[in-house]
């Protein structure tokens, strides 16, 4: 396992945006949009576990580490 990469606002941004998503998700399969909804729902489902492990494979990769220091 690799250390925690997200913090700070990079986090808050990661929940807010996660949630938004899953909403727009929903509301998208409800109107039978199923590639859009889908689309949403994963990605926003993305966000909200990578705010909530505080790890991020991108920011790895790209050696970005939002994380304050322990």
């Amino acid at each position: 396992m690799f250390e925690k990469n997200v913090g700070g606002t990079d986090r808050t941004l990661r929940f807010v945006g996660g949630a938004a998503l899953l909403v727009a998700g929903v509301i998208a399969l409800l109107r039978s949009s199923k590639r859009n909804g889908l689309g949403s729902l994963l990605f926003g489902a993305g966000l909200l576990a990578s705010a909530l492990t505080q790890r991020c494979t991108v920011n790895k990769v790209l050696g970005i580490d939002t994380c304050p220091a322990e």
